[in-house]
């Protein structure tokens, strides 16, 4: 397995002189204190504007057009609160419902919401990621044992649990073709890859790598297959290659980022969601990511 050592990872120096700290490599995409804490859930669309989590107050979903273009795009039902957002191949938002235990399918179109799967026998449902035969991997952390597991949900809409026994499990990607799931361990600092089946069960689950000091949130697959990981309290994204080496750190304006998703005209213009700053960040990666490539085929 790889292993960020504190003493050994190399950091980005200020061209003015080493000893240091790196400036933040992002921008501003949405200014300081637009949305509230619990930022989260990043999503581009087909249309190509950003979606995000709790506009304003909770139990809310914003769009964002264009740099500093944010606006309410919808209130949930009540009683539910997203937190991951994924876009479908059928256009639709889907949203992990932490609160009422649901995956909710939204109709951009309309603007309407429905709940695709109420599954009681969840946590929370935390984070998505959507398989090529249009099922869906769910994260599922509990919080207060600090344990967590992983659940597929069919096209149809079956539920069943693919991994268990695993650390808080958050963040979730798949690989660029589909065949491995990185999970993010939060207390545990550690992320896992398992192996996708033709039935679309995980096995294995070894670690890839393992992280000294901060918790680990949402992360995300480039087309390379190299993961970006928010480190939430550092205040940076880290990049890993598939096979666990640490490649490098980019380095935010925030110190909690909770997840990130790809867009822009080419794919490579990242964003983060920042939890206290109420902000989210941009900058540009050499890659497109994976889920934007997806969606384009």
């Amino acid at each position: 397995m790889g292993r960020v050592e504190r003493g050994c990872v190399v950091v980005l120096m200020l061209a003015a002189g080493a000893g240091q700290a790196a400036p933040p490599a992002s921008r501003d995409w949405v200014g300081e204190g637009v949305f509230p804490r619990g930022i989260e859930g990043p999503a581009v669309g087909p249309d190509g504007a950003l979606y995000v989590v709790n506009f304003a107050r909770p139990g809310t979903i914003g769009r964002v057009s264009g740099q500093g273009k944010a606006r309410l795009f919808l209130t949930l039902p009540a009683g539910s609160v997203a937190s991951g957002l994924r876009f479908g191949r059928d256009g639709r938002l889907y949203a992990a419902d932490h609160r009422g235990h649901n995956i909710l399918r939204i109709d951009p179109a309309d603007q309407s919401v429905s709940v695709w799967v109420h599954e009681p026998r969840m946590h929370q449902p935390n984070d998505l990621t959507l398989a090529a035969d249009g099922g869906v991997y769910a994260s599922d952390p509990d919080w207060r044992s600090g344990s967590g597991r992983v659940w597929y949900v069919s096209a149809d809409g079956r539920t069943r649990v693919v991994a268990d026994g695993l650390g808080t499990a958050n963040g979730i990607a798949l690989s660029p073709d589909g065949r491995r799931l990185y999970v993010a361990e939060t207390r545990q600092r550690r992320i896992r890859v398992f192996d996708v089946g033709a039935d679309a069960g995980l096995s294995g689950g070894r670690v890839l790598i393992e992280f000294k000091g901060h918790g680990l949130d949402g992360l995300r697959a480039d087309v390379r297959g190299n993961l970006y990981v928010a480190r939430y309290g550092a205040g940076e994204l880290a990049v890993v290659s598939p096979r666990g080496k640490w490649l490098r750190s980019v380095p935010l304006k925030g110190r909690y980022p909770t997840n990130l998703t790809f867009g822009g005209e080419d794919g490579r213009r990242v964003f983060v969601t920042l939890d206290k700053r109420g902000a989210v960040e941009s900058f540009v990666a050499p890659y497109p990511g994976a889920d934007w490539e997806r969606m384009r085929r």
